[in-house]
């Protein structure tokens, strides 16, 4: 969720590229920011309560800098404000610190350094850390590295982070369960807690795994293993580059990332769909095909829009296949202690490959002896290196916080799958498998065709947007996509947003009916079209409003609604990377009619990597 950057090189740009990398992880969700670098013996540190620009207005003054730290803090131990934001400098000023994550027995810890004199000035187990690396380093007069190495030992919890010393000379990193990344530059290093600061710095980037420390100087970079001996590293090339964080013309990163469906899209699909032969390919998960084939159930686990995705994936894989699919939200995964074995599948769903209750429960399942496998967008993180096998979404940087063309390249890698799976099973045959393959080569002109008509979906949401109360219903296979329409809407307009399977909505949410609460379906013409068509009736019936997302232009449902968007005609199983689409945008519309901050919503962060 937090921020991280770091700099060390030759030129003196420090401060200047810190802060270009904390305006760039800006997206991540935060309170507060700051940095530290050592000047003349002495860390300093600059704090801001807010954004990034109050930050940088306290840095104007700084002097050339060839080292520094910074970061952008979500509170989670102790309110947002300047005595709580990062970096913190230790008791004795011998150390300042930036951290990512949570520090489980900093209680503890914090104790047992009262005892030996230290006095604290915040609320945040980061500060707790910094005085532990500290004490570690005075008790037995180590280097800084050692003094890192050491002090972890008695930590439990999840961290990434980066320390600096007075002497100026070195950054020490660290980091369990939350990411870290080098970038390696021309005499420079670029450190980030994603690669998105690292972007237009540097061509090769190391992803640090568990319990390594990373010891940079401005001419070398050691990675050392959890016994503290130097061990060998590999970079790989960053391929991303800087039109991924920028806007392109568009007012929001969010419409930016709508708009970029069709490619994203057809980034997932391309290759797979057109291997020789009937069919899919999908090289990610071929060497474990046999183990996916003799399934006796798939369980599916993610979190928020991720766990939209995998429901859709439900629908589809047990339609396909006959394969049995449960889907767990992964925070709740591990505290129901799940019957897995190893006949079992295991598939986790995230953005980011960082997500730390997805994580948590993946690494759980893999201890019962279950096949894992990742559907993750970012190539090389924790996930993704965690699962035996996967399919990358290839969606690209995603920096809205409410996710679109990750949560389009999710489905469209489950679709991928489901399609191959029944294939192999002998469940469709090859007319089945081409007519599958066909629709998906459609989409992505599809998606574009809705897109075209948006300023329609935007018309429609200008009339609604002052409401304050909306459910969204649908059946079938459409039940999650209105899940996921309800929560666009409540993310980024701040609207109270409800979704419930159309059937549902006699026990219960009824009652909420009336001129002031509009309802949204979810209505593709398929088999359950019929039944939702009544559902709607009874809420016409209430004086209910209503907005209807259909691929049928149907004379008794245009002249029963408020509102129709009509989506090109798929096949069903495929009808959710179309529908989707619609409320995507009426949700941007909305939010911004009300003058909310689309791509940074309140209190909530990109990559939630802490339980």
């Amino acid at each position: 969720m937090c921020g991280i950057v770091g700099y060390i090189g030759h030129d003196n740009t420090a401060i200047k590229t810190v802060l270009k990398g904390l305006y760039r992880l800006e997206y991540r969700g935060y309170d507060s920011a700051g940095l530290a670098y050592a000047e003349s013996g002495q860390i300093k540190i600059k704090r801001a309560k807010g954004a990034v620009s109050g930050l940088n207005d306290k840095c104007k003054q700084i002097g050339p800098q060839t080292l520094a730290i910074g970061h952008t803090r979500w509170a989670t131990h102790g309110k947002p404000s300047e005595e709580n934001a990062h970096p913190h400098v230790s008791f004795k000023r011998e150390l300042a610190l930036v951290h990512n994550g949570i520090i489980e027995n900093y209680k503890y810890l914090k104790e047992i350094l009262k005892d030996e004199g230290y006095i604290f000035s915040s609320e945040t187990d980061t500060e707790v850390l910094a005085n532990w690396i500290e004490h570690a380093k005075l008790r037995y007069d180590l280097a800084l590295e050692d003094a890192v190495h050491e002090a972890l030992k008695g930590v439990h919890g999840a961290y990434a982070i980066a320390v600096l010393d007075s002497t100026g000379q070195k950054i020490v990193c660290a980091k369990k369960s939350s990411p870290l990344a080098i970038g390696i530059g021309e005499k420079e290093y670029i450190i980030g807690s994603d690669a998105t600061p690292i972007i237009g710095m540097a061509k090769d980037v190391i992803y640090l795994e568990d319990d390594q420390i990373a010891v940079v100087t401005k001419d070398d970079l050691k990675i050392r293993d959890i016994d503290n001996n130097d061990t060998s590293y590999k970079a790989e090339k960053l391929l991303l580059d800087l039109q991924a964080v920028e806007k392109k013309g568009f007012d929001s990163f969010m419409m930016k990332e709508i708009n970029e469906q069709p490619e994203t899209v057809a980034d997932c699909l391309r290759g797979r769909l057109t291997a020789p032969g009937p069919e899919i390919a999908l090289g990610g998960i071929e060497a474990v095909m046999p183990s996916l084939l003799r399934a006796r159930k798939i369980i599916i686990v993610a979190c928020g829009t991720s766990w939209h995705s995998a429901l859709i994936g439900k629908y589809m894989i047990e339609g396909l296949t006959r394969i049995p699919v449960e889907v767990d939200y992964a925070s709740e995964f591990r505290y129901r202690r799940p019957i897995i074995d190893s006949e079992d599948v295991v598939i986790g769903i995230t953005q980011s490959g960082e997500t730390a209750d997805t994580k948590a429960a993946l690494e759980l399942a893999k201890t019962k002896g279950a096949l894992i496998l990742g559907i993750v967008n970012v190539v090389g993180s924790s996930i993704a290196r965690l699962s035996h096998a996967g399919i990358y979404t290839h969606s690209g940087v995603e920096v809205g916080v409410a996710s679109t063309k990750a949560f389009t390249g999710q489905v469209a890698a489950l679709s991928l799958l489901a399609i191959k799976l029944a294939y192999r099973l002998g469940y469709i045959d090859d007319e089945k498998l081409m007519d599958l393959k066909d629709a998906l080569e459609e989409i992505p002109s599809q998606i574009q065709e809705i897109l075209d008509d948006s300023t329609a979906i935007e018309g429609i949401a200008d009339i609604f947007s002052q409401y304050e109360d909306f459910l969204f219903l649908g059946r079938g296979i459409s039940f999650p996509v209105a899940l996921e329409g309800a929560l666009k809407l409540k993310e980024i307009s701040y609207i109270h947003a409800e979704a419930y399977p159309a059937g549902e909505m006699k026990h219960g949410p009824i009652a909420l009916i009336d001129e002031a609460c509009p309802s949204i379906f979810v209505m593709p013409k398929d088999n359950t079209y019929g039944k939702t068509l009544s559902n709607l009736q009874e809420i016409k019936a209430r004086s209910g409003r209503v907005i209807a997302i259909t691929d049928v232009v149907d004379e008794d449902l245009v002249n029963s609604v408020d509102a129709v968007v009509v989506v090109p005609k798929t096949l069903p199983e495929l009808t959710p990377l179309l529908t989707t689409v619609p409320l995507q945008i009426f949700s941007h519309r909305v939010a911004i009619k009300r003058s909310r901050n689309v791509d940074k919503p309140r209190n909530l962060a990109k990559s939630v990597t802490v339980e």
